[in-house]
This record gives structure tokens, C-alpha cells and sequence, in this order.
């Protein structure tokens, strides 16, 4: 009888502590693939690169990526096995402004992409702050513009934008004006901005692009520059109406393993896995590349 309760005893004792180390495993990102898009089309020469957002349809094959001279490239990614093997272009599209004609050159510098469910479009701009609606193709809607963009800094501002199933907008700037400073997020809903939280900042990484995921959470991808190459983290974090709670780092890349991942789009693939799409802004430069890299979310 005392061999039984003992063994029973250390069998609870071993499926208390498997629950435990379960419960406190961190999330991890797997690796699914890197493509290097060239862009070969006709016409694109002058207008491929540069690319700073994506947005990926639910079912992980359709995408729209924009680019920093306010461009909006649409296609399709071919896959074998879910890893992307080609890119089929689709649609170009030119921003403009209220009055249909194409944006100056001064007010360039598009920066974050989001596309919600009801499949409205919006666009964040840091060269003069602001975030426009571009969902009808003739008509550019202005948001309005609260007090406090106007003290952001000019080159670091709105380059993350997410938006969520309510059609609730998620901005925050690049840099906080301190290496100790929280980065504010403002929201945007029901006509009006606020302030709802801030997301702490840690002096290295700065916030390049976001998503709301299909599992509701916030996710944040951030840059950091050595001077010589790029390297990038995602953040997570549990989003309600008051708080962003639950922060995890589910990826951290080394340095040069990857060029400048500017933007994200999270989406679920046929598995069922969260699965995280990056691309690279490689600026116009020819030394640089535009990558597109995907990883799952083991948990």
C-alpha cells in the first residue's frame, strides 16, 4: 500500500511540475523561409524598392506591400510546401491626395500599411505625421491630425500602423524623444485619437511595423542598426482597450542575418500556426535587397 501512494505520489509530483515548465514556456519562432523579390515587371525599374509595409490576405496567398514613394504593389506568392517560391505582380497603384492627384515628393515617405476586415486601407506618413484613408481608389480620406504629432520627430515618426476587428487604428512613433522614454500608441476610433498605453523601450530597437494577429494580440516589429547591419525583434503582447499586457520577444535575429525588415503582417496558415511575414526596405539601394522572410509561431 505505502509503494502504491508513493508512486502515485511522485507521478502528481511529475505531471504538477510538467504543467508548470508548460505554462511557463516561452513562445519561439521557427524559421519557414527567406525570398529574395527582384521585381522584374515592366515599368518597375523606376518604382520597385523601398518597401516599408505588407499586408497578407487571410488565406496567406494574396499580399499588398507599399512602398516609402507612396506606391501600393498588389500579387499573388506562389508556395510549394508553404514556403514562397515566386510572386505573381498584380495591380500598382499611385497614392494621392484629396484631390486625386499623385502625392509630391515632399509628402512621401509612406510608412505603415493596414487593411481592415471591411477592407478599408490605411496609410501612416512620417515626413509630415499623419495617417490617411485610402479606400476609395478616387477619393483620399484625411483623418484628422491630433496636437501631439506635430511634436514628433521628422524621420522618426508613424512607420508601425495596425488595425483591428473593430476597425480601431494602432499608430505609435519610431523614436520617443528619450532612451528612456515609453513610446506612446495612439489610437484612433470613433473619429477621435487617443492615448490609451505605452510600450517601453529598450534603447537599441525601434518600432518599424505592427499587426494586429487573428489571435487578437498586438505585435510589434522592431529594427536596430549596428552601424553595419540590421537586426530585428517581435514583440507580443496581449491588447485590450485599457492595456497591453503579457509582453513576449517571440524572435530576435542576429545581426546581417537578415536586411532592413521594415514591415509585418500576421496572418494563420492551413496548419493553424500563427505565421509572422516580414519585408525588407532596401532604401533604392542596389547593394541592398528586398526580402520577404516568414516564420511560424511554435507556442
Amino acid at each position: 500500500m505505502r509503494r502504491r501512494l508513493a508512486g502515485e505520489l511522485i507521478k502528481a509530483c511529475l505531471t504538477v511540475l510538467v504543467l508548470a515548465q508548460t505554462a511557463g514556456a516561452e513562445p519561439s519562432a521557427r524559421l519557414v523561409g527567406v525570398y529574395r523579390w527582384f521585381g522584374d515587371e515592366p515599368g518597375d525599374a523606376d518604382l520597385f524598392g523601398g518597401f516599408s509595409a505588407i499586408e497578407v490576405t487571410e488565406d496567406g496567398g494574396g499580399f499588398t506591400a507599399l512602398t516609402d514613394h507612396s506606391d501600393l504593389f498588389s500579387g499573388r506568392f506562389l508556395r510549394e510546401n508553404g514556403v514562397i517560391t515566386g510572386i505573381e505582380r498584380g495591380l500598382l497603384r499611385h497614392l494621392t491626395d484629396d484631390t486625386g492627384a499623385r502625392l509630391d515628393h515632399e509628402y512621401w515617405d509612406s510608412e505603415g500599411l493596414a487593411v481592415a476586415p471591411d477592407g478599408r486601407i490605411f496609410v501612416s506618413f512620417e515626413g509630415f505625421h499623419r495617417v490617411w484613408d485610402y479606400t476609395d481608389p478616387a477619393r483620399t480620406g484625411i483623418l484628422p491630425r491630433p496636437a501631439q504629432f506635430n511634436t514628433l520627430i521628422a524621420n522618426s515618426s508613424l512607420e508601425a500602423l495596425a488595425v483591428d476587428a473593430r476597425g480601431w487604428l494602432y499608430t505609435l512613433p519610431e523614436r520617443s524623444g528619450r532612451l528612456t522614454r515609453p513610446y506612446p500608441v495612439y489610437r484612433y476610433r470613433n473619429g477621435n485619437w487617443d492615448v490609451p498605453f505605452h510600450i517601453r523601450r529598450d534603447a537599441a530597437f525601434l518600432p518599424v511595423g505592427a499587426d494586429i494577429g487573428p489571435d487578437g494580440r498586438f505585435y510589434l516589429l522592431e529594427r536596430a542598426f549596428n552601424g553595419y547591419a540590421f537586426s530585428n525583434r517581435v514583440r507580443r503582447f496581449s491588447l485590450s482597450e485599457t492595456e497591453l499586457v503579457e509582453e513576449c520577444v517571440i524572435l530576435q535575429t542576429e545581426p546581417a542575418q537578415y536586411d532592413n525588415l521594415e514591415g509585418l503582417s500576421v496572418w494563420r496558415d492551413e496548419t493553424g500556426a500563427i505565421r509572422l511575414t516580414m519585408i525588407a526596405d532596401d532604401n533604392f539601394n542596389w547593394f541592398q535587397q528586398t526580402q520577404i522572410v516568414e516564420y511560424t509561431i511554435a507556442e
